[in-house]
């Protein structure tokens, strides 16, 4: 899987590139409407998330489907992490086992396979939610300039799929993060971990891009789910 190579590939170095996943995992945990004691988070990469909480924990489970973000990932005698995709039915069976009082997604979700059947899986687990989720307002200048379509769901998609399964609030957020240099943007893209390692332009139309993209900054929107 591209994304799971690429997310791995830069595990060492998102820490210092994910700035807006960080924004976005600390937003989450401060509009959490209680203090779960229990966490299950899904697509925990290198901690982010449980470096957010600051009240204390009785278990944290995290999982990830990069064995190298894992390695990144705080260690307490509270944490266990597991190496799993979402997009995997045999993962929930695994996750039936355990009792969560809230379950965290941050930044992850948009790379469902099935974004509707994954909805699906997590409600089985009869837990309170709370996900970050970006949608198609990402780079929507950028994708607007090379004359393509965004490769993420539009956030009217998202709230329609998730209400099929959730009784939640939906609060949509705009980012934007500005840079010196346009070469240093498009790096930023590339081991930050908000293209999911999808490619959709060869060099010459990338090279063509950084030459007409007309900001100095990248445009974030990301959808906000919580139940209570």
């Amino acid at each position: 899987m591209r994304a799971r190579e690429e997310f791995s590939r830069y595990a060492s170095q998102y820490g210092t590139h994910n700035v807006i996943q960080t924004k976005v995992a600390q937003r989450l945990v401060a509009n959490t409407p209680d203090k779960p004691r229990r966490i299950l988070d899904l697509g925990c990469g290198n901690g982010t998330l449980f470096s957010s909480i600051d009240w204390e924990l009785e278990s944290f489970v995290g999982v990830d489907f990069s064995a190298a973000m894992l390695e990144h990932h705080p260690i307490s005698s509270q944490t266990e992490l597991i190496l799993g995709d979402f997009n995997d039915q045999k993962l929930f069976a695994q996750l039936v086992a355990f009792s969560f009082d809230r379950l965290y997604s941050a930044s992850a979700l948009q790379w469902a396979d099935d974004l509707d059947g994954v909805f699906k899986s997590i409600y089985a687990l009869n837990t309170p939610v709370s996900f970050a989720i970006f949608t198609s307002g990402t780079f929507k200048t950028l994708y607007e300039t090379a004359g393509l379509s965004s490769i993420l769901k539009s956030s009217d998609e998202v709230i329609g799929s998730a209400n099929h399964h959730f009784d939640a609030q939906f609060e949509i957020v705009r980012y934007i993060l500005e840079f010196d240099t346009v070469r240093e943007m498009f790096r930023y893209i590339k081991r930050s971990g908000v293209s999911g390692g999808r490619r959709v332009l060869n060099f010459t139309q990338t090279k063509r891009l950084m030459e007409s993209y007309p900001l100095n900054y990248l445009e974030f929107e990301v959808l906000f789910i919580t139940t209570l």
